[in-house]
């Protein structure tokens, strides 16, 4: 396909996001390039009750600093789950690189966050990417959590 737009795989997206102009200016951008938002919540509570009852999400994008907890918690379950996740947020702390695929640092341009949406998307179809987004930081090339159920088999 020389013209033509590629097939996505990540289509439905959970956003967990608590500043609501963030929250509505990533949800308005992604439905314009045509995503599914499956959910847009601002708390870690309801974060985990989607993850625990939706078997069709395609990515997580969390911030880290939530009412109720932190985007870490929502990122280890949605590792439980084979969910891929990008962490969005002002600083990223250590210990997001094993629960998360990558990281995505706050402010961002729209182009960035679709950037790195691409970027997940190819390292989860196998993929090398060509280039990372501005204030992009790739962790793994592999889910969080499939390294170890697979050592486990």
């Amino acid at each position: 396909m020389i013209f033509g737009k590629r097939k996505r795989s990540i289509v439905r997206l959970l956003v967990v996001e608590d500043e609501p102009l963030v929250a509505f200016d990533t949800e308005y951008l992604l439905r314009e390039q045509d995503y599914e938002i499956v959910a847009t919540v601002d708390r870690v509570a309801h974060a985990l009750a989607i993850l625990n009852e939706a078997s069709d999400i395609h990515l997580v994008l969390a911030d880290l600093g939530l009412a109720d907890g932190s985007g870490l918690e929502v990122a280890r379950v949605a590792g439980e789950h084979g969910v891929p996740v990008m962490i969005v947020t002002g600083h990223c702390p250590p210990e997001a690189e094993g629960m998360a695929m990558g990281c995505l640092i706050k402010p961002y341009a729209p182009r960035d966050l679709l950037a790195a949406i691409r970027v997940i998307e190819d390292v989860c179809e196998g993929s090398r990417p060509r280039k990372l987004p501005s204030g992009f930081r790739l962790f793994s090339r592999e889910l969080p959590g499939k390294a170890d159920s697979a050592a486990a088999s």
